[in-house]
């Protein structure tokens, strides 16, 4: 035994002398015990994203027949990591996750190709050999003979295998072949025929299995079918069988030692190369150079993988019967309708087969004109169905099902035109708690059976342009000009995505607590978009899940040439939400020649003129109706008003049907008026009227709370309207949220828009550049509204003598207390003039004075503020004009002492022109 180092070192310099020449016949040698050495454990690498280990020969070597020869433990997989590895695996690849969620499964991912070897000695200032694939296989074979070690070949053609064959037995005489295995693509991508192919592998007795099916398939077949081969090696090494079948010639060792080899493999296979180093590569380069490092924390080679799906994991039951929506259930299903009682009968009953697995409950929220798919499901009172009053749009539809859904683990999101696949729910569920998961979406089929490509990429001006250009030609581009994921190979695992289609989408429910409402502004198109980008930017994640399957009759959806230039201009309202101006100028662009590209074909007329002139867009389908008075919640809307007879019509008039049906208690609180206010506002049924003498804002919100019966509260200046639907949203929120676990919103407001038509130029450069701060969105204070549970007005008790009321309520709640709901903005009209502008700016830092602060933040920090808004020299130019008109304000209203209220008198002219564009807020 004392010679055994000797006689391994032995070993691994002859073996490793005949990988760096061509193929030759080597001496067989006499089976002999083989002393393994336990070597230190390698380096961690991450190598544009992926993980490496960083070994030498011998030691890799070591640990590949280490663990062949080993009987317990998990099976290793061996992966080489080259650039196109990167490509599918590194940082923001589909399957950056395949390689740390195989089921039972211990990887080592191996250095290969030049680039990575040269990155990885740049970064660690060490000499690291490359480790191919193919520069292994003979070794590791002829350690496989010498120790009795079964092998295995899976991948390549059946004539390759009878070459690796007869070389075998002529040249390994000893070693022992359980069996090759040459399957098609058709049986690789089915997961049952690859369960079955797994199960031969495991029944030849395999300890060492070749896997040759190239990347990354045979790295995406080993994470989901490898430890059902009973191998206890599978090593991933592309073209390893036809190298040594002799049908591939490999580089000659002056080419490989410059880096050039895969120059040699492009001359030999242009047509199936050149995408791959030639448009692919360039890509994969740039990822290397800009995301590898070290990783944060240790990652040992045998790490251990989270739950994972296992063939017959999800047992079936019977149909069932669905929970009420006053009982907590595991699963809520959500379901929007619009003319839908063709299909949505054949859902229910497909939702009534996953009962046994778990507790479900099902409401559904019918957008239709008739009553026609309410009366469909007459004869299962234990579908909760209601009508939402009218055509709402999808986000409005899922708010108010979910408002009504009660308490659930998760919330399913499903279009009424899909059929679930046994198992489906619970499949979904199990990858949620498998990958701790905010969001997991089902692998879509069309009717035909065929796949319909679900998964999408975050929409990015290269992407767009790419898909303007190409469509769906070259659907195996690189990722950065598509936003679609065409690549058969995404949809044959599980891992994470940036979005997919809102079709069908299982959200955990504190994620959707934490996330909030859906934006009703797009009415259908990019709402699912807009929602899961927030899911990721709140820190959880988005899964797919291809063993639960759904079938998605896309036809019952329907398209016309106006839901098509309501998808395109919701794509570009989308980037102008989160993204900078010149950014979504841009992307507009690439929107515009998509549709210039397409608009020969039929059914694309009028699409162009559309997308181009902003003011059509308003034409484009939206909410057709105002909201059933039935489905508006109860409470009470506060109008504090001072002399605003020329607004309030306009403010009371969406509120009137809500007041006259009596769910609704307005309450107009006439302040000091010396004009014709109160008569105003006394012609309006159901608004009730109270005159104060004194002219104070204070005076009439404490009146109007002693008068008022009802909660949640609304309190609205004036001149400010608020739609149906965004008032429905925040007395939703209020009154179902306020007993949720973890406390509840006790303060909320919509999101408003500025209407700066018709202003002076420095008063909308003023409000663009407000517009732009991030605290407008995150405060009660700025949009004229708040709305307050009982819970939360026991904060305020009484108003205090203060000017600024919003702010002084603002104040009174943490940000977990109070949310901005996203839904119909309000609709705040800016000042038309300077002066204006100036008069309503010394009364609110007057106000803000009054409380101790500037909006409540010391001015550096409003500083450093207002400088993250400048992206390009019209967002400065707007930042400077913003300080100025701030300095000067301040200046002037600490000076001033004001006898009368200070307000602008030019933004309440009667006016019919629409809101003008927000940059990154306005839809």
């Amino acid at each position: 035994m004392s010679s055994a180092p000797a006689l391994f070192s032995s070993f691994v310099r002859k073996t490793a002398a005949a990988t760096h020449a061509e193929p030759r016949r080597v001496k067989t040698t006499p089976p002999v015990e083989l002393p393994f050495r336990r070597l230190d454990a390698p380096e961690v690498i991450a190598l544009g994203g992926a993980l490496v280990h960083l070994t030498s020969f011998d030691q890799a070597l070591d640990i590949i027949l280490r663990n062949a020869a080993g009987a317990a433990g998990r099976p290793l997989a061996v992966a080489s990591a080259n650039l196109d590895h990167v490509r599918h695996f590194g940082q923001g690849a589909s399957g950056a996750d395949a390689l740390m969620s195989g089921a039972g499964l211990r990887w080592l991912t191996l250095l290969d190709g030049s680039p990575l070897v040269s990155q990885a000695e740049r970064l660690t200032h060490k000499k690291w050999p490359r480790l191919a694939g193919s520069d292994l296989s003979w070794p590791i074979l002829e350690a496989a003979a010498s120790n009795s070690l079964t092998v295995g070949f899976l991948g390549g053609r059946s004539s390759t295998h009878q070459l690796v064959r007869e070389r075998l037995g002529r040249e390994l005489p000893n070693l022992r072949v359980a069996g090759y295995w040459a399957p098609d693509r058709q049986v690789l991508g089915d997961a049952a025929a690859s369960r079955d192919l797994a199960s031969d592998i495991a029944g030849a007795g395999v300890q060492i299995l070749f896997v040759c099916l190239g990347k990354p398939r045979q790295e995406l077949w080993i994470s989901a079918y490898g430890h059902l081969t009973g191998a206890r090696v599978l090593l991933g090494f592309g073209a390893a069988v036809d190298f040594l079948a002799g049908t591939m010639r490999r580089a000659p060792l002056p080419v490989r030692n410059a880096g050039l080899e895969w120059a040699w493999r492009l001359v030999l296979e242009p047509k199936r190369l050149a995408s791959r180093y030639l448009v692919q590569g360039p890509a994969a380069y740039a990822r290397l150079r800009l995301a590898s490092g070290f990783p944060s924390t240790s990652v040992p080679l045998d790490w251990r993988p989270k739950m994972e799906m296992e063939p017959g994991a999800v047992q079936l039951s019977g149909p069932g019967s669905f929970a009420d929506p006053g009982e907590p259930a595991e699963v809520a299903v959500l379901i929007v309708t619009y003319n839908s009682e063709d299909r949505l009968p054949f859902l229910v009953e497909d939702l009534r087969r996953e009962v046994g697995d778990q507790s479900i409950k099902v409401v559904v929220a019918d957008n239709s004109p008739t009553t026609a798919t309410i009366d469909a499901l007459a004869d299962q009172p234990d579908v909760h169905i209601f009508a939402t009053g009218g055509n709402l749009g999808y986000a409005a539809g899922i708010n108010l099902a979910m408002q009504r859904a009660g308490a659930a683990d998760a919330f399913l999101v499903l279009n009424p035109d899909m059929r679930l696949e046994p198992g489906c729910v619970a499949a979904l569920r199990l990858r949620m708690r498998a990958s701790n998961a905010g969001v997991v979406v089902p692998l879509l089929r069309d009717d035909d059976g065929s796949l319909y490509p679900s998964l999408r990429r975050e929409p990015t001006v290269s992407r767009a342009m790419g898909d303007a250009v190409l469509g769906s030609r070259l659907p195996l581009r690189p990722g950065w000009l598509s936003e679609m994921d065409f690549d058969p190979s995404s949809y044959v695992r599980p891992h994470q995505v940036d979005w997919a289609t809102g079709a069908a989408l299982l959200i955990d429910s504190l994620v959707a607590r934490r996330v909030g409402d859906w934006d009703e502004r797009y009415f259908l198109y990019s709402e699912e978009t807009d929602f899961l980008r927030r899911v990721r930017r709140a820190g959880a994640s988005v899964w797919f899940e291809p063993a639960a399957q759904v079938i998605h009759s896309r036809g019952g959806s329907g398209s016309s040439p106006a839901l098509d230039a309501l998808m395109a201009a919701n794509r570009v309202r989308y980037i102008r939400k989160f993204r900078p101006a010149t950014y979504a100028r841009i992307f507009h662009g690439a929107v515009i020649l998509s549709a210039l590209l397409r608009s020969p074909l039929p059914g694309h007329r009028g699409i162009l003129g559309t997308i181009v002139r902003e003011s059509r867009w308003a034409a484009l389908p939206g909410p057709d109706c105002v909201m059933d008075p039935a489905l508006m919640p109860t409470g009470s809307v506060i109008i504090p008003a001072h002399n605003e007879a020329a607004v309030l019509s306009r403010t009371l008039q969406p509120l009137v049907p809500y007041a006259a049906a009596g769910r609704l208690e307005v309450i107009v609180a006439c302040n000091g008026c010396s004009d014709e206010t109160a008569s105003i506002a006394a012609q309006h049924p159901g608004v009730r009227v109270l005159q104060i003498s004194e002219a104070s804002k204070v005076a009439a919100l404490n009146a109007a709370d002693r008068a008022a019966s009802l909660w949640p509260r609304l309190y609205l200046d004036a001149d400010i309207e608020i739609q149906p639907a965004a008032l429905a949203s925040v007395f939703s929120a209020l009154s179902a949220r306020t007993s949720a676990p973890g406390g509840a919103p006790y303060a909320a407001r919509p999101e408003f828009v500025y209407d700066s038509h018709g202003a002076h130029w420095l008063v909308r450069a003023y409000y663009r550049a407000r517009f732009r701060m991030a605290s407008q969105r995150s405060h009660l204070w700025g949009a004229g509204a708040y709305a307050v549970s009982a819970q939360g007005h026991q904060r305020i008790q009484a108003f205090p003598r203060l000017t600024a009321d919003d702010l002084y309520v603002d104040r009174l709640f943490s940000d977990d207390e109070k949310a901005i709901i996203t839904t119909t903005p309000l609709v705040v009209r800016t000042p038309r003039s300077v002066k204006g502008l100036h008069a309503i700016l010394r009364r609110t830092y007057r106000g803000n004075a009054e409380q101790g602060g500037i909006t409540g933040a010391p001015v550096s920090r409003k500083a450093m503020e207002l400088l993250s808004t400048v992206t390009g020299p019209i967002s400065a130019f707007d930042a400077a004009v913003y300080a100025l008109v701030v300095l000067r304000s301040r200046s002037a209203a600490r000076l001033a002492c004001p006898t009368t209220w200070e307000r602008d008198e030019s933004s309440r002219q009667p006016t019919s022109s629409p809101p003008e564009n927000q940059e990154s807020g306005n839809l």
